[in-house]
């Protein structure tokens, strides 16, 4: 099964470098972030005559995350983290697709930082890693796919001194990051490739595409039992180069069948 995860930066404004690459990339289940649509105009017609069932959670303007399936709908299993009743922005959503469960998170940017935003952050993180420690001894396989805004290490980055101030790359987030994977998460990209630089967004400005000046914040963390079965992984790079496309690129892994 091949797993990814795409931060559109809109799902209408990209839709048709969504539709050519669900055609060329052919995933089972594309986790999508940052819809920028409201529940209503969340373009399903579409991605179902490319053959693509969908479960999507939509918010006006920000935000917004998508789990699709190729083989039948998705099975929302989670909306939304607990622990704060007032955070009503479309963050996470849940759903099994198969015999494997998908976590899809969208987790706050922080910056500025320090300050409130980043306050936000840091206090989605702590419920998120409380659903996750929920998640991470199921006997089936689960996925914790998405944008993390999260640069865990200095090899993630492609100038870690200009962006050591950032809520990205501050101690706090990379300490959070790494109490994630302490619960016994493994980061699918970094254990595929334990020394080598890999990137999955490149901002639009400063030529940084151009310069190869990237950052890996695009993650898929498999819990043991969904560990046991990868069996590789990459990141479409050539997507982020195609006109009209996101400033990410799609990531994904492949798990065997158990």
């Amino acid at each position: 099964m091949k797993i990814a995860t795409f931060n559109l930066n809109s799902v209408n404004a990209r839709l048709p470098v969504l539709l050519r690459w669900l055609a060329e990339s052919r995933p089972d289940v594309a986790c999508l972030q940052e819809l920028k649509a409201p529940q209503e105009k969340f373009p399903h017609p579409a991605l179902r005559e490319a053959g693509y069932h969908a479960i999507w959670h939509g918010q006006k303007a920000w935000n917004g995350v998508a789990i699709l399936a190729r083989a039948g709908e998705p099975l929302e299993t989670g909306r939304g983290l607990a622990g704060d009743p007032d955070d009503v922005h479309s963050r996470y959503l849940e759903g099994t697709v198969g015999e494997v469960r998908v976590g899809c998170l969208y987790l706050p940017n922080g910056n500025p930082a320090p300050g409130p935003k980043f306050d936000y952050k840091l206090r989605w993180l702590e419920r998120f890693a409380a659903r996750a420690s929920e998640l991470v001894a199921l006997a089936e396989p689960v996925v914790l796919a998405g944008d993390y805004n999260v640069i865990p290490e200095e090899l993630d980055v492609s100038d870690p001194v200009g962006w050591e101030a950032d809520a990205l790359f501050r101690p706090e987030s990379r300490a959070a990051y790494r109490r994630l994977l302490g619960q016994g998460w493994t980061d699918a990209l970094r254990h595929l490739n334990p020394g080598g630089r890999v990137y999955t967004f490149w901002d639009y400005t400063g030529g940084a595409w151009r310069r190869n000046a990237g950052l890996r914040i695009d993650h898929l963390l498999l819990n043991p039992a969904a560990a046991s079965r990868l069996a590789g992984g990459g990141v479409d790079r050539d997507v982020r180069g195609w006109e009209k496309t996101s400033d990410h690129a799609p990531t994904w892994v492949e798990l065997r069948d158990g």
